[in-house]
């Protein structure tokens, strides 16, 4: 090396027979260079092209058997593989630490730049990369095959290939008994079998068009037989072991946020993480997480659910798991597809024998007549259309096909065609998922505070979930998510008969893209087709008797999901600016066709910045669940005490300040001594100043200027001259009367105004919705459908997953007693698709993969996952659903029984045996984090109690604590958001000059 030699005394002896060696090739290399052309077989001087093939074999060859070292757990002349083993080992350990770009260790520079090449490489056709791959993939295929022959398994071409297992192809061709024996069709497992023969050509196309390298432009119009012929070109130039549908080899899913218990901070990618892991738990895999910081601060334990868990049980770990995209292999042609290109549905793969057959081989059926679209689907398979309708879904989905078929007309008279020829959205269906009446507790330190101002300590709600989906390409897809709170006539103030906005998301899908609308609003097709539905809503529960819609113009910031998750990378996040105008531009249409009566702000409307009236009491402001102020409120109230008793230290002993006519009124720049409510208020108004405009305020009714009531059945006095903000002055005829009775000089309010009287009518009575209760477990929270998601890898990030995932969306949405979330191997903690794993009936939720039965095992007998329910091919039956619901709500009755029962010898035959377990839980010193079945047993039965107990004092122990751990996981997801939101009202002020 430059005439440099290399001190070999620091190296083991194989490592310098290995300097020896290479030294030696490379001297003799260099003598064939001096000597002329490099000599191949025979003696013949090497071509070009031939000195490029044996060095790029060289390449496979050394990326190999470091791949082989990475992995070998022989000890040194123990590998079969070859007697050098531990020389790359050596190497392998020092390439993971090293980060010298001058390294003297033999072979160190070379295996890093071709180690960061292999790693970064997504070129199917590459000749190092795909070879080696194939290789790899073809050697462990062969050795899974054979470990699921010798157990007796299922079909290894069922086999999932999770992580660096792909498939090979071409793969080798089985047969099932079942092919061929009957009539193809009726599968049950691909939403394909419902295509007809263009839909399925569509599907194909759009897959292999969109995963190219050079997609076809957006909106680009493109004949039927270009389309294919562009598709069949890209599928072409595929490797073998690609995707059959989209021509891809490796897809990767979208690794979901990590948090930290303690600070709420995100664990950002290839950060180092403290979790509990199965092995401390008995088995039980939890998701909770500590950053570097907060576990250095854990002092001897951390306590979660009511449990204590000891700081040296915590695992270390990385984040950076990878987890690929499952596969799915034809029973016909044996070709291998990603199950989400092929809109594959795994939850009905169980046992891993689920038919399924591909696009190609169905296509082919039906030109031969050998099979026929599936006309009846199953439960599987059902459109968006078929979900329930309620009176809200149908009122929005009969506005929106007027409005948009009016839209279409004024479009055609604007370009002079003919209404048929001009483009539209079709297939719009909307639902409400979820229809359930919750209640939002007051939190701790307001309720303290103001308990004395008969401030209600807790308020009825009504959230109500609305889906848009769109038929695209044959597939539902979900395309917008609205989550709303709906506070009725029999909700105590300051909620009374208010709506509240809570969360808005979309995807950008919509069909026809690039259309602008006719109709003067100046926006995009999807955009007016999301405004009507919104105001449609407005004008729904306007007519319930709602007086008024609240709305945070809050959008999600870097790497946050409000409802659907993982958006597509092109889409564009709103900023706060332009999200809060799209609201406005909404709410000023609906003030156009008088629904919306008139618009304000937070700030203006309570008079927090003290500009025209005395700052409203903190009480008078609306509460809803997850807004700003009562979470800003609750963090507050003990800094402003804080505050004021130091203050009323320091001036203790003064001479109080001479009263005088303000005597009683709330001073604004009082300091020492404020009422709390003032200086919440106040506090709260100086903290928004500069974004007031983000809390907006809808009136769907009129309100008093004044009083700030609701005027209903009574007059109404109002200023006849039109405002350009969009705001009504108006009285009620008790603030006029008041007004009406002061001397001219001391009339401020009427004052230069020309008021017009008028008779307001009566509110409806009820706002309710004729008891249409519509639950829904996936639904019930923003964040359980986002759990759902996450946990599945239901993402939204390319229109292929976005199909898929709204079928799986939907498919839960029509069988919500089938698990939600898939499993996960106890062991190593790597996900199961359904049927390839095994589970044990003695130990509650323990499942344990293929490879880790056979290398650790497990102490009681398991079962095949997927083969414990007979009936129907989707799992259990309607009845077994039934029977399972009711053996579970006499568990649970049986549970609270025990809890409070005190006779020594009673009735119920259970219950002395619950009460044994409560006893032993209260005694055992192993506890469920040491493992103790029956201690677990106990913890699994509280778990379930609790989440459906809606007790304020339940006697079930450890009930109140479970509830608080869930409560503060709602409440850290708030927290987040508030606390991004508050860095952004900091930058916003710094910018300023505030």
């Amino acid at each position: 090396m430059g005439g440099q030699k290399m001190n070999l005394s620091n190296l083991t002896p194989a490592q310098q027979k290995a300097v020896m060696q290479r030294q030696a090739q490379q001297q003799a290399a260099a003598r064939a260079q001096q000597g002329g052309q490099m000599q191949g077989q025979g003696g013949k001087p090497m071509t070009e092209e031939e000195i490029k093939k044996a060095y790029i074999v060289k390449q496979q060859r050394w990326l190999l058997f470091l791949r082989h070292a990475s992995k070998c757990q022989a000890a040194e002349g123990q590998c079969q593989y070859t007697p050098h083993c531990h020389v790359a080992k050596s190497l392998w350990e020092h390439v993971l630490k090293c980060t010298n770009s001058q390294c003297q260790y033999p072979r160190c520079l070379a295996s890093r730049e071709l180690l960061k090449h292999h790693q970064n490489c997504k070129d199917a056709r590459c000749p190092v990369c795909g070879p080696v791959r194939s290789a790899m993939l073809k050697q462990r295929s062969q050795m899974l095959m054979q470990q699921q022959q010798q157990m007796g398994g299922p079909n290894a071409k069922r086999m999932r290939t999770d992580g660096q297992f792909m498939p090979v192809g071409p793969p080798v061709a089985q047969v099932k008994g079942s092919v061929g024996q009957k009539r193809p069709g009726g599968e049950g497992t691909s939403l394909m079998e419902c295509f007809t023969p263009d839909e399925v050509r569509t599907h194909l196309a759009s897959l292999r068009l969109c995963e190219t390298a050079n997609p076809v432009a957006k909106g680009q119009p493109m004949s039927a037989r270009r389309r294919d012929a562009e598709a069949e070109k890209a599928i072409a130039g595929a490797s073998e072991s690609a995707c059959q549908g989209c021509g891809v080899e490796r897809l990767t899913f979208e690794p979901p946020p990590l948090y930290c218990y303690a600070c709420v901070g995100r664990i950002k990618r290839g950060q180092v993480y403290y979790h509990i892991p199965p092995s401390a738990t008995g088995g039980e895999v939890r998701k909770d997480a500590w950053c570097n910081g907060c576990y250095n601060a854990i002092q001897g334990h951390v306590e979660l659910e009511g449990q204590k868990w000891p700081k040296n049980v915590l695992a270390k770990k990385k984040n950076d798991d990878d987890l690929e995209e499952p596969w799915v292999q034809c029973d016909y042609c044996n070709s291998w597809y990603h199950q989400i290109c092929v809109l594959f549905n795994g939850r009905r793969n169980e046992g891993g024998e689920a038919p399924f057959t591909c696009p190609q081989c169905i296509l082919s059926q039906l030109e031969k007549k050998e099979r026929t679209p599936t006309t009846k689907r199953p439960s599987s398979q059902l459109p968006a259309s078929i979900l329930p309708q309620t009176k809200l879904s149908f009122f929005l989905e009969e506005r929106l096909r007027k409005v948009m078929g009016r839209e279409r007309q004024e479009r055609a008279k604007l370009l002079g065609k003919p209404v048929d020829e001009v483009p539209h959205a079709e297939g719009l269906t909307i639902r409400v998922v979820s229809s359930v009446e919750k209640k939002l507790d007051t939190k701790s330190n307001f309720m303290r505070v103001f308990k004395d101002q008969k401030f209600p300590d807790s308020f009825p709600y009504r959230s109500k979930v609305l889906l848009l989906f769109q038929k695209i390409e044959g597939v539902d897809v979900c395309l917008l998510g609205i989550y709303v709170q709906e506070y009725g006539s029999e909700c105590p103030a300051p909620n009374t008969r208010r709506v509240y906005l809570s969360y808005l998301d979309s995807v950008k899908y919509f069909r026809p893209s690039g259309i602008q609308v006719a109709t003067g609003e100046g926006c995009a097709l999807r955009t007016y087709c999301y405004h009507q539905i919104l105001i449609g809503y407005l004008q729904y529960v306007k007519q319930r008797g709602f007086t008024s819609c609240f709305i945070w113009a809050c959008p999600p910031f870097q790497g946050e999901d409000y409802i659907l998750y993982c958006h597509p990378k092109e889409q564009k996040t709103p900023k706060s600016d332009k999200l809060r105008e799209w609201y406005l531009k909404m709410l000023r249409q609906a003030q156009k066709e008088g629904i919306v009566l008139s618009l304000g702000n937070l700030y203006d409307e309570f008079h927090l910045g003290n500009q025209n009236h005395d700052i409203a009491s903190a009480t008078e402001l609306p509460y809803f669940d997850g807004d700003y102020f009562p979470g800003v409120a609750e963090d507050w109230i003990p800094g402003i005490e804080k505050e004021q008793a130091e203050n009323a230290k320091k001036n203790k002993g003064k001479k109080p300040a001479p009263q005088s006519k303000t005597r009683g009124k709330k001073l604004p720049n009082a300091e020492v001594g404020d009422d709390l409510d003032v200086e919440l208020a106040k506090k709260l108004g100086a903290t928004i100043q500069n974004m007031r405009h983000d809390f907006i305020m809808a009136h769907l009714a009129h309100q008093c200027t004044q009083c700030r009531k609701c005027i209903a059945d009574d007059n109404r006095w109002y200023d006849s001259t039109p405002s350009d903000k969009g705001t009504v002055f108006e009285l009620c005829q008790e603030c006029y009367d008041v007004e009406s009775a002061l001397p001219a000089h001391d009339k401020v309010l009427t004052k230069g105004r020309d008021l017009v009287c008028e008779r307001v009518e009566a509110l409806v009575e009820k706002t309710g919705d004729d008891g249409e209760e519509m639950q829904s477990e996936f639904f019930d929270t923003r964040q359980a459908f986002l759990s759902l998601c996450q946990g599945n890898h239901f993402q939204f990030d390319s229109l292929r997953r976005a199909k898929h995932t709204t079928m799986m969306v939907l498919y839960h949405l029509n069988n919500p007693s089938e698990p939600a979330f898939v499993a996960t191997c106890n062991v190593c903690q790597r996900e199961l698709e359904p049927g390839k794993g095994w589970r044990c009936e003695t130990c509650p939720d323990f499942d344990i993969c293929e490879e880790c039965k056979i290398s650790v095992g497990h102490e009681h007998a398991l079962v095949r996952s997927g083969q414990r329910h007979s009936g129907a091919a989707g799992g259990m039956t309607e009845e077994d659903r039934r029977d399972r619901q009711a053996q579970i709500q006499r568990t649970m009755e049986l549970l609270v029984h025990a809890t409070t029962c005190k006779l020594a010898n009673c009735g119920s035959p259970n219950c002395t045996k619950v009460k044994h377990l409560f006893k032993h839980a209260m005694t055992c010193t192993m506890k469920a984090g040491g493992g103790c079945q029956l201690c677990r047993k106990m913890w699994t039965l509280l778990q379930v109690h609790s989440k459906g107990c809606k007790a304020t004092n339940c006697p079930v122990p450890r009930c109140r604590d479970l509830k608080e751990y869930r409560r503060r996981a709602t409440e850290q997801i708030e927290e987040r958001r508030r606390e991004q939101y508050r860095m952004y009202i900091n930058q916003q002020n710094a910018a300023m000059g505030r």
